[in-house]
């Protein structure tokens, strides 16, 4: 037997497209009245589940959500407006089919990239917002993330605005090589000049935020906010485990470890995240525009 035989598929094993694209489809009305929880394994009606905001109403598990259904629920309503960004993708090794990829994830999901970045109100107070989306290459990190970002963070520090970034991501983008590594530093170097004009920079880690985005963004924020359960971390740990040959906790990088280790400052309900974000802006505002900005909150039934 040739070794090349152990890579060959065996079309025996493997279903033919047809047959696989029928079987993704069969109990189509399931998949559109149910869904089921990862976590507790229930069946749960998904109306519901998108009406708790996309939280499991048994257990609480936060599901996965996409950047127009995170903006959706931190934003108020029609004052989002999106940066026109115009950046090339980069493709410097020609990684085999990575333009198709990429027009199938923009057709799937209907971004440009796996970022959204712009400017909205949090309660009537005025942020720029980068919300990646997990739905788009896993939130990978290449050249137009890293600069849209980038750009974000300029723009907050031009216009003496707070940023505040929802992370979620698998890393840093393998088809674009080294590029999608020097992402890291851009970004940071972009966020130093941020801090030294003393302005905030909040860094929200939802559910999975790992690789180069853990080990460069998602970790210098002033405030690092987490949504429950959230998994973060560098290496897969079961790469950490054989690498220190230790056993690790079952609740080895999530959320609620990486605050008992101090690494997160605190882990946020979704159906508080708002009103948290508010909290954390209004705290670090000139005391002199404190005033109107609680009373324009507290018109709204506001928080206290």
């Amino acid at each position: 037997m040739n070794i090349k035989d152990l890579f060959i598929r065996n079309k025996d094993v493997l279903p033919p497209p047809q047959k696989a694209a029928a079987a993704k489809t069969s109990g189509k009305v399931t998949k559109q009245l149910w869904v089921k929880c990862p976590s507790c394994k229930r069946m749960l009606y998904e109306r519901l589940v998108i009406e708790n905001g996309q939280v499991c109403p048994a257990c609480g598990h936060h599901f996965r959500l996409t950047a127009g259904e995170r903006l959706k629920m931190t934003v108020d309503p029609g004052s989002f407006e999106e940066f026109p960004f115009e950046i090339e993708v980069s493709d410097p090794l020609n990684f085999p089919d990575y333009p198709e990829k990429l027009k199938r994830y923009r057709k799937e999901t209907g971004l440009k990239e796996a970022v959204v970045c712009g400017v909205g109100k949090i309660h009537g107070l005025e942020t720029v917002l980068c919300v990646m989306d997990s739905h788009f290459m896993m939130g990978s990190m290449g050249r137009v993330v890293g600069e849209s970002i980038t750009r974000s963070v300029e723009y907050a520090t031009e216009h003496n605005m707070p940023i505040v970034i929802f992370a979620t991501s698998g890393g840093a983008r393998m088809q674009e090589g080294i590029v999608s590594l020097m992402q890291m530093a851009k970004i940071s170097g972009a966020l130093q000049h941020h801090s030294d004009a003393g302005l905030l920079y909040i860094t929200v880690i939802t559910d999975p935020t790992t690789g180069g985005v853990t080990a460069s963004f998602a970790s210098l924020g002033d405030v690092i906010v987490a949504e429950k359960n959230a998994l973060i971390g560098f290496a897969g740990k079961r790469v950490v485990e054989q690498t220190i040959n230790q056993r690790l906790p079952q609740n080895f990088q999530r959320a609620e470890f990486a605050q008992e280790c101090g690494f997160v400052d605190i882990i946020v309900e979704r159906s508080k995240m708002k009103d948290t974000l508010w909290k954390l802006l209004y705290m670090h505002m000139p005391p002199e525009a404190r005033g109107e900005a609680k009373q324009r909150r507290e018109q709204q039934g506001g928080v206290e």
